[in-house]
């Protein structure tokens, strides 16, 4: 059917952008502003692609992206946290070395074929007309974002953990009057949001387009960064945002297959001109927007001043 071959596409366009948002979503509930998500992301992708070619294994790809990731946003960690340098520079500077750094691993593996993750055929479930192969017949990133989505809604606001994550990035100074550890916190949150990114971009090159091709994340990372803001630091909000965002993306290469009567230029562009629109109308609800916003978003913290 069509109307089924058009949303698996959906589904494996949506899937990066929200595991990348999910990430970053946990970042900034702890008062972190990483825009680096771009950055991790390519670098998690040549680098998934790298092992899988090495070893054969997908599946071990897929850990080197999620620990590449997490390691690359490290470095972020350091500059920010424990240097106090300034988050959105910094953020920007990671998303350019990490462009650079994965043009250069990636280099002799340009043009080389892929080793795509196969879908995993869950048992009855799969085999149920039309919703089957959607939902339960997909491959392992698709679970894994659905899952996070899930465990970061009850992490937040069902654990303890969560509150103390939340309180940090509402009041940080509180927070480490109440014996909270704000950096470590902080830094286990950037990881989190590091090692999502890492994972993010091995679907890229194992799933979505199973290559390497230099810049492949194509701004997915700052798509992921607007669909935090977006879903107004909600989880379940951020799902949904994920699917409107992805489905945008496919329907604008439906339409260039169509030959619809426009520049290709411009369909290439909707994607990121509703992202733009998203932000815009969110922007006229200031009120919403300063109900969820982590009070100490991109704030520094020093606990001796």
């Amino acid at each position: 059917m069509i109307v089924e071959a058009i949303l698996l596409t959906v589904i494996t366009a949506s899937t990066p952008l929200v595991i990348a948002a999910v990430g970053e979503l946990v970042s900034e509930r702890a008062g972190v502003l990483n825009l680096g998500v771009e950055g991790m992301m390519i670098i998690g992708a040549v680098c998934a692609f790298i092992a899988t070619q090495w070893t054969g294994t997908p599946y071990l790809g897929l850990l080197v992206g999620v620990a590449t990731g997490a390691l690359f946003s490290l470095l972020f960690g350091f500059l920010t946290l424990s240097l106090v340098a300034n988050q959105v520079a910094t953020g920007l500077a990671l998303t350019i070395l990490g462009l650079g750094v994965s043009g250069m691993l990636g280099e002799s593996f340009v043009g080389v074929p892929g080793v795509k993750m196969q879908p995993i055929a869950i048992p009855l479930l799969s085999e149920i007309p039309f919703l089957g192969p959607l939902l339960f017949n997909q491959d392992i990133f698709f679970y894994l974002s659905i899952a996070l989505v899930v465990g970061v809604n009850w992490f937040l606001f069902r654990s303890r953990a969560g509150l103390r994550l939340r309180a940090i990035g509402d009041n940080h100074g509180s927070a480490h009057t109440l014996g909270i550890p704000v950096l470590r916190t902080r830094y286990l949150a950037v990881m989190f949001g590091g090692a999502c990114a890492g994972l993010a971009g091995a679907q890229l090159s194992l799933v979505y387009t199973p290559q390497w091709v230099e810049n492949m994340s194509g701004g997915r990372g700052w798509i992921a960064l607007a669909l935090v803001v977006f879903a107004a630091w909600r989880p379940w909000r951020l799902l949904a945002g994920g699917y409107l965002f992805g489905a945008v993306t496919i329907g604008q290469l439906h339409a260039q297959a169509l030959g619809i009567g426009l520049p290709s230029q411009f369909l290439s562009a909707l994607p990121y001109a509703a992202t733009i629109v998203v932000l815009i109308i969110i922007s006229h609800n200031r009120r919403t927007t300063l109900i969820n916003t982590p009070a100490c978003l991109g704030k520094p913290f020093v606990p001796d001043r």
